[in-house]
């Protein structure tokens, strides 16, 4: 072998050497979060081994695992132990928190190191790669990425947002991109534009996107009636989504199909405050509970959710005109429709008229 192939095979080598693997995911640039205070965001986790509903709930410190099932529309009913199979994506709920001028993860989670952890394994690995070791390394402060200490307890800066969007309130979610995707069917699947999803990233041309980044898509929530004073103000829900509020009593969903109209009903499960949960009947009627409708002539009323306080569910009473549109609207010919002013000078002149002949 001449001196230019030893060459060659030296600078493969050394290429090898430094090329990391390939990773599930590859997180891009940060989420901008200019708020001023938290929110509740979503995140894909694609899974690198088989695994536990349970496990990942534990992972991520998602504190109620209602949450977990809900933000997957997965059954109430769905058990701890289900198991999902490696490369499986779930989205994960967790808390977003503003921090100069990007969003993370509010605290959450926190990774506990074990033997023969290091930083970028932590990242790529068990994280399938949704934050670098250099994030993990900012956040918690540490001097030197290569001197952690098992036992020692990690926040992981998830990327999240949770500013409006074009004036709407919205669920930031951090969705990994796959392979074969583009700009315009990742905005037409989750309803948004083109335009959007290239501002909030950063993009200044489609084809810039790359398959396993994370980026934010902005999910438009259901409408709702939750008051500004209610706890779980505001209570926004995605498409396709559930979640549990006041106290777990009530399950409210979002389905695009309802006209984007949020549907909550009391949930049948325990509170996880109050010893019983309380009555959810509308005050100006007594024959609506949350959830029911009723219909008299063309109105249909509906029992809503309002939010809730320290002590009672708020509840509201929503009314929606179902009477069809005529399909004749044009207009018909009255008096009521004329200015008596011009009524009475076209009078006098036809008058005039009939003097001069």
């Amino acid at each position: 072998m001449g001196f230019a192939g030893i060459s060659l095979s030296l600078t493969l080598i050394s290429l090898l050497a430094v090329t990391p693997p390939p990773t599930t995911a590859q997180n891009s640039k940060p989420f901008i979060c200019t708020s001023n205070h938290t929110c509740s965001a979503l995140i894909d986790y694609v899974l690198p081994n088989s695994t536990t509903l349970a496990a990942v709930k534990t992972l991520f410190g998602v504190k109620n695992f209602r949450a977990l099932l809900g933000a997957n529309n997965l059954p109430p009913t769905t058990p701890t132990n289900q198991s999902v199979p490696a490369n499986q994506t779930i989205k994960i709920p967790f808390p977003c928190l503003c921090r100069n001028g990007t969003g993370i993860s509010n605290h959450r989670p926190v990774y506990k190191v074990v033997p023969e952890d290091g930083l970028d394994h932590i990242a790529r690995d068990v994280f399938s790669a949704l934050v670098t070791f250099q994030q993990i390394q900012a956040v918690n402060g540490i001097p030197d990425p290569d001197k952690i200490n098992v036992g020692q307890e990690l926040w992981i800066p998830l990327p999240c947002s949770c500013d409006e969007v074009e004036g709407q309130s919205v669920v930031h979610y951090g969705h990994v991109v796959v392979a074969g995707s583009s700009v315009d069917g990742i905005a037409q699947q989750f309803n948004t534009t083109s335009d959007i999803l290239l501002k909030l990233n950063g993009l200044t041309d489609p084809n810039q996107l790359q398959a396993g980044t994370v980026i934010d898509v902005p999910l438009k929530a259901c409408t709702s009636v939750v008051s500004s004073t209610s706890l779980d103000y505001p209570l926004l829900v995605s498409n396709g989504t559930y979640v549990f509020t006041a106290t777990n009593c009530v399950m409210c969903k979002c389905d695009s199909a309802n006209n984007w109209t949020l549907q909550c009903e009391p949930s049948q499960v325990n509170s996880s405050s109050w010893p019983s949960c309380p009555a959810s009947q509308c005050q100006a009627t007594e024959s609506l509970y949350l959830g029911n409708t009723t219909t008299t002539g063309c109105n249909r009323t509906t029992c809503s959710y309002a939010g809730y306080n320290n002590q009672t569910i708020l509840t509201d009473l929503a009314v929606e005109s179902t009477c069809p549109v005529s399909a004749n609207s044009s207009p018909k010919l009255s008096l009521q429709g004329w200015n008596w002013r011009t009524l009475i000078i076209s009078i006098q002149l036809v008058l005039l008229c009939l003097h001069l002949l």
